[in-house]
């Protein structure tokens, strides 16, 4: 799987890349990379070998880095989970 790191040393702009918190199937925590695009916004995911459009992976997407400023952005009004990993 490429990460955020390859991605940019490749040429990808950092300001493309956003962390982003989403509840998986299983209702727990989850943190994938988006990839924003001209095609629209991409998901890169530990947990598959697919690069999947966000409104394709299934997950309830709860917030992500802002673009201007190092806070986060709400998505969708949710409230985050309390935690993000089991282990």
């Amino acid at each position: 799987m490429v990460n955020g790191v390859v991605l940019a040393e490749e040429g990808l702009p950092r300001r493309a890349m956003r962390m982003t918190v989403v509840i998986d199937g299983r209702s727990d925590g989850h943190a994938v990379l988006m990839i924003r695009t001209d095609r629209g916004d991409l998901i890169l995911d530990n947990q598959r070998s697919a690069v999947l459009p966000w409104n394709r992976t299934g997950y309830t997407f709860v917030k992500h880095e802002g673009q201007e400023t190092t806070q986060w952005v709400s998505l969708g009004g949710l409230v985050s989970p309390t935690t993000t990993a089991k282990k």
